[in-house]
């Protein structure tokens, strides 16, 4: 894209703050890059996204279709990231805590939000892991909980597995070896990103 982005002002939305004794509320951002012409854009972060996203997804069955392919979810987070996509101030500015995937399928494409909690609470109550030990669905149900915390990026590596809580299941290795070896626990992995993004 090779557009410099600023947004302006940096505060947060919906706070109050005082300008020469006077109350004042943030009610919108507006994110403000030069153009292809050289000439300065200035929009909201809503539109910058909705723009942006567009240029690489025209629908949001483009976007699901890539979504639900992609190996890892991190890739196509990193090349929005890249194309100029901010998911934290856009998060903020949608105040809710959804991670990047509700975030484009609401902003973007007007689909009805659904936090990361949401998602993994919904993913539990589907009771879809029971044909997995009892050691692989305990450290099912712990994934489920991190990505709520911090996301699917997290979920998708390796270490995640040297880490609390999903250590206290055992070490890597013995974790594996729960799921039936490496392959099988990939497999697990991409089985839980697609109870977790399915549309109903």
């Amino acid at each position: 894209m090779g557009a410099t982005l600023t947004i302006i002002p940096a505060v947060k939305i919906g706070v109050k703050y005082y300008v020469d004794d006077v109350e004042v509320i943030v009610i919108a951002e507006r994110v403000q890059y030069y153009g292809k012409d050289g000439k300065l854009i200035t929009e909201s972060l809503r539109d910058y996204t909705r723009n942006t996203v567009k240029k690489d997804f025209a629908s949001l069955d483009d976007f699901l279709n890539r979504w639900n392919a992609a190996e890892r979810k991190e890739t196509i987070i990193q090349e929005l990231e890249e194309a100029g996509v901010l998911f934290e101030p856009l998060a903020e500015a949608v105040g809710k805590d959804m991670g990047p995937f509700d975030l484009i399928c609401h902003v973007v494409f007007g689909q009805p939000p659904l936090t990361r909690k949401e998602r993994a609470v919904n993913v539990k109550k589907r009771n879809y892991f029971v044909k997995y030990g009892e050691k692989a669905r305990a450290v099912l149900d712990s994934l489920l909980d991190k990505y709520a915390d911090e996301g699917i990026e997290n979920v998708e590596s390796m270490n995640i597995l040297k880490l609390p809580p999903i250590n206290q299941h055992g070490t890597p290795i013995e974790i594996i070896e729960s799921f039936g070896g490496k392959d099988q626990y990939q497999q697990a992995i991409k089985e839980l990103e697609d109870q977790l993004y399915k549309v109903a």
